[in-house]
């Protein structure tokens, strides 16, 4: 015995045999002891935890819930427990897919967490109040912000689509008359084209949270010079030949939009078309007329118009005891018409028969015009005022005869 451990190599065997037994000897009460925790029962509170609901958001909103938030007790085992705290995967859920509209009480339910674990949920009813949603067709406002370049101005929006659908619970919709949007057009030269996010608001302008569709829309601002619509005038010369008369003249369009500088723009009250000859027209016919610009006016819109007449055969009709009206009198002079005789013509006017069947002497005007015209007789000639599209009917020579003197006045008695 002692000759073996005087022996070197048998010393280290012996102490490699005992380290190796203390080693097991450790390590197993560490692995007794880790596994007693882990056995161990213990309970977690875990407070705020926030419900998470389900329901059919396309028909329902939840207009209240209280509480909003619950605590949350764990009961088990300490490696379930870890388990549960550290995935975080676990919800309290409100489940509504079996209740409609109107207020309920309704138990809460745990969701992922496992079965070796107790739930309790503090408190586990809670009180909700649930509305019907309902969808309402609105249109769309665009607000234009800013000033365009020197000399430009942004026209009216076109928007794509003009309307959205709306959907909220009914006291929200109640609130709402449009949607907007903003464009800004600042220093702007030419068209601003841009896709803009709606936004509810209601009658006070506070922004409400709904559901909108589409929530995004296309925007096209045009930027022109100043513009404005007016009459479009046709100025219209000749007449159709004896026997013929016209019997409506239209004109599409009557209006057109004029682009010019602001001073330019705002001055016009209408605007002078081109000029329609009907010399020698015996048939209904369509001119297509390009309207020139003028005035300073650098754009119309259209640039052409369609003039439609319509020319028929023409009837004559007598029309007697036409009144004579004298103008440009002077005050210190005695005017009168001796020829003819009663200051009234005798004529005859022509035109299509839907014209001349109305007309009466009325519609019919004869001027004569004694403008500085000294004492005398004179000869002139009388202007005839008549309805658009009457003539003189026969080849007359309109005239009269008046005599011009000077007033008698009295001396006065000395």
């Amino acid at each position: 015995m002692d000759k073996w451990l005087r022996n070197t190599n048998v010393v280290r065997i012996v102490a490699l045999v005992i380290g190796i037994m203390l080693w097991v000897v450790v390590h197993m009460e560490e692995t007794n002891i880790s596994g007693n925790t882990a056995l161990r029962e213990r309970v977690e509170t875990i407070n705020n935890v926030s419900i998470t609901t389900k329901y059919d958001e396309t028909h329902y909103f939840i207009s209240s819930m209280n509480p909003a938030n619950v605590q949350v007790i764990l009961k088990g085992k300490e490696s379930a427990l870890k388990k549960v705290t550290a995935s975080n995967s676990y919800q309290i859920q409100l489940d509504l897919t079996q209740v409609g509209k109107g207020d309920h009480q309704v138990t809460l339910s745990p969701v992922g967490i496992p079965s070796d674990v107790d739930v309790e949920i503090v408190p586990r009813v809670v009180h909700v109040m649930i509305e019907e949603l309902q969808m309402k067709e609105v249109p769309v406002v665009i607000n234009v912000k800013g000033t365009p370049a020197a000399g430009l101005k942004a026209g009216q929006p076109i928007v794509k689509p003009g309307k959205v659908y709306i959907t909220a619970q009914t006291s929200k919709l109640d609130q709402i008359e449009n949607v907007r949007g903003e464009v800004s057009v600042d220093k702007a030269q030419s068209a601003v084209t841009k896709q803009v996010r709606l936004q509810a608001f209601d009658k006070e302008g506070k922004e409400v949270t709904l559901i909108i569709n589409p929530s995004v829309v296309d925007v096209e601002v045009p930027i022109t010079s100043p513009f404005q619509t007016i009459p479009l005038q046709l100025k219209v010369s000749g007449e159709p030949p004896a026997g013929y008369a016209i019997a409506m003249i239209t004109q599409t369009p009557d209006k057109v939009t004029v682009y010019g500088a602001q001073d330019v723009v705002d001055r016009l009250e209408f605007y002078q078309g081109p000029q329609l000859s009907l010399q020698d027209v015996k048939e209904t016919k369509d001119f297509a007329l390009d309207i020139p610009l003028r005035n300073k006016v650098t754009q119309l819109d259209p640039a052409k118009v369609i003039v439609h007449v319509e020319v028929v055969p023409s009837i004559t009709k007598a029309m007697e005891n036409v009144p004579i009206t004298i103008i440009g009198q002077n005050e210190n002079y005695v005017t009168k018409v001796t020829q003819p005789a009663a200051a009234a013509l005798n004529i005859t006017v022509e035109g299509a028969p839907a014209i001349i069947d109305q007309l009466k002497v009325g519609d019919i005007q004869a001027i004569l015009d004694v403008s500085n015209l000294p004492p005398g007789k004179h000869e002139l000639k009388v202007t005839l005022n008549m309805p658009s599209f009457v003539k003189l009917g026969l080849p007359q020579d309109v005239k009269a005869i008046v005599e011009i003197s000077e007033k008698n006045v009295k001396a006065a008695n000395p």
